[in-house]
Formats: structure tokens, sequence, C-alpha cells
């Protein structure tokens, strides 16, 4: 998607070339005619938006990243954020089903999974056939993953996992899931294990929806492992490399979630640049005040540097470079951003911000999320500090 070249310091140089406008074009253009209608009734239904996902599946928006070998768009990892920043801004909800897909279901399979994995699975989720959901998370454990309670165990040629999972983004929606469950919580990390369970496998099911704040037609909701019997050629990895699965799989994630975002309070801006330009006081247009105009300033030049900080920690990555510290910085950033994009546009509409009728109440409500999932806003300072005190 991004041509990037090296500059004399050795950094990224950012230039979309007419094939790369051409697909942000694409993405905006679907989103704004097809997504953005949709997203309110979305939000007031908490349905699961199944044919917004079936059309992104027929754009090649679930597979971003996905080798065309296994019948995936082929793109690289800036193209993934930007495609993700542009559903954002018509409707959270889907961006983060698409995001969900393409990080942390298709990444892990494509780096962990035997080749046997690879093609089975990621053919279908690049398709659409598949939607794929990712459980870490659990009633007890959710930024000190290392304390989850399911449990499993090896029996003959089977896997029996047990326990409970909470806060599945697209549950409601999947058919395949990535599950991590432990063999001791005594082992810690070393203990760890990930799966990949369809939803038809016997002692498996998911449990009660979540009413949420905003993201409300994510499918969220919980699973429940009850005796649940896993192929053991569905093991994802080794016997005690699920940890290491989830932290490579997170930092994949963090740079959806700085993209959706960033996809939020660009949503944000524009809407409120917008009304403040046609709403009048005192005889002028609002977006003539000075203080009208501070808030509006201070939304642009956020949201450029969360998505100078999204788009470094892409560059890295796609250079094969560590980027743990760069995604977190970016998803610390933008997640930021985005919530106080959120309260300034709710301010500048005024009451009509606080109402449904104006999109700004949702997009308000959407953003907040983005500083808990996939790693707490505290979470990421936490990885920041570990980087900044031990660069090593």
């Amino acid at each position: 998607m991004m041509t990037l070249s090296e500059t004399a310091v050795a950094g990224p140089s950012f230039e979309l070339t007419e094939e790369q406008r051409m697909l942000q074009d694409m993405v905006r253009d679907f989103a704004t005619s097809t997504l953005a209608p949709r997203a309110a009734a979305y939000d007031r239904s908490c349905e699961f938006p199944h044919d917004n996902v079936k059309e992104m599946a027929e754009l090649g928006l679930l597979g971003v990243t996905v080798p065309d070998t296994y019948g995936g768009a082929g793109m690289d990892t800036l193209a993934y954020t930007i495609v993700i920043e542009e559903i954002a801004k018509a409707c959270a909800s889907t961006a983060v089903i698409a995001a969900v897909q393409n990080s942390l279901v298709n990444f892990p399979l494509m780096k962990f999974g035997t080749e046997e994995q690879k093609k089975k699975y990621l053919p279908k989720l690049a398709s659409g056939e598949l939607i794929g959901a990712y459980s870490l998370t659990e009633p007890g454990s959710g930024s000190d993953a290392v304390a989850m309670q399911t449990r499993v165990r090896k029996e003959g040629n089977k896997y029996i996992l047990n326990g409970t999972k909470v806060f599945v983004t697209n549950a409601t929606g999947a058919e395949l899931f990535i599950v991590y469950a432990t063999l001791d919580p005594e082992l810690k990390s070393k203990g760890v294990c990930a799966f990949i369970i369809e939803k038809n496998y016997p002692g498996f099911s998911v449990g009660r929806h979540e009413e949420m704040m905003g993201v409300r037609a994510s499918g969220t909701s919980e699973l429940i492992l009850d005796n649940c019997e896993v192929p053991l050629e569905n093991l994802l990895g080794t016997e005690g490399e699920g940890f290491k699965i989830a932290l490579a799989t997170l930092d994949v994630g963090r740079l959806g979630i700085a993209a959706q975002a960033i996809g939020i309070a660009q949503a944000c801006l524009d809407y409120s640049l917008g009304y403040a330009q046609e709403r009048k006081q005192f005889g002028k247009a609002i977006a003539t005040f000075q203080l009208i105009q501070n808030k509006l300033v201070e939304m642009a030049v956020n949201i450029d540097a969360a998505r100078m900080l999204l788009w470094r920690a892409a560059w890295l990555r796609e250079r094969g470079q560590n980027f743990t510290k760069e995604a977190s910085m970016a998803k610390l950033f933008a997640s930021e951003t985005a919530m106080k994009a959120g309260i300034e546009a709710v301010q500048v509409l005024g009451g009509y911000g606080y109402t449904k009728d104006y999109p700004v109440e949702r997009y308000f409500r959407d953003a907040k999320i983005t500083q808990i999932y996939e790693g707490t806003a505290e979470v990421q300072k936490i990885v920041i500090a570990r980087h900044l005190t031990n660069p090593a």
C-alpha cells in the first residue's frame, strides 16, 4: 500500500502511489456509502453486522495481509492500518470486526500455524467464509493474562479444555476461535497453550452477549468451554508457546486498534468542523470563534501525530524490526486522541452533541474502548517504560 524508502537518516519516507490512493479511495467510498448509513441502526440493535462483513469480504478486506498463495490480498501493514482507519470513520464496530479478523486471527495462523493449518483456514478467513475471534481474557484475568484459569489436558488424540472466556469480539458471528488455556497455572507463562477451535466442537458454546457502551455491534460475548474437545492437530505452535504467541499477536493487534482510534477521531473532527461552519450564533458561524477553532486545531494536530506514530510502527514491522514499543506508543496516543476528540466534538455541537440525532455521541462512546482493549492505556505505559529502561 505504501511506498517506504530510506532517507539519509534511515527513516521512513511516506508517499502514496496512484495504486495506493485508489485502494484508500475505494475503502473510503465503500465506508461512506455503505457502512456509515447503517452504523446508527447497528449501534441501537447491537446486531452483528453480517451484511457489512459479507461486503468487506467481497472487497478483500478480511485478508489484507494474507499472502495471495492463501487467497489473501497480499498487502503490507501500512495498507492494513489505512483500511481499518477508513472503516472506523464510518462504523467503529465494523472496524474492530475487521481488525480482529486481520490481526488477532490471521496473523497468528500465518506466523505460528503449520502449513496444514494455513491451507485449511487462511483461504476461508480471507474470503469471509469463516469469521474469526480471539479469546484471551477471563473473568479473573485481564491485563494479567498469565493468571488465566482455563485449563487444558491431553486425553488420547484430543485436548480437553475447561473454563470461561469473556469480552470476545466477533463471538456471535464467528465460526473459528483462537483460544488460550494453561496446562497448569503454577507454570505461569510457560504453561500457556494456544488452540484453533471451531464453533461446532463438542463442549464449546457462546455464552452471554455483552451489552456495551460502545462498539455495540461487535458481537462481544463470553465463551464457555465445558470439556471442549480439540483435535491434537489444532494446537497452534507448541505446548507452552501460547504466551509468546499472545504477545506477538497483541503487538500486531495494537496497530489495528490505533488505526480504529484514529478513524474515530477523524470522524469527530470531520463532523464537528462541518457543523461549526454551518452553525450560527451571534450572527456568525461558530467556526469563526477562536475557542471553537482551538478545539478543531487540537484535534487535527493530534490526529496527524497519532497517524505518524502508527505509520512508523507499521514501517518497523515491515522491515522485520522490533516494533513493540512503537506499537504501544501508537495505540496509547491514538486512543487518547480519540477520547479527547470525542469529548470536544460533543462540546462543539453543544446540546445537539448530547443527543442520538447526531453521530458524535456514538463516536464518543466508541472511542472509550480503544483505551481499554488489547492492552489498557496503563498497560501500554508499562510496556513503553520497560523498553525505555531496558532498551536491549
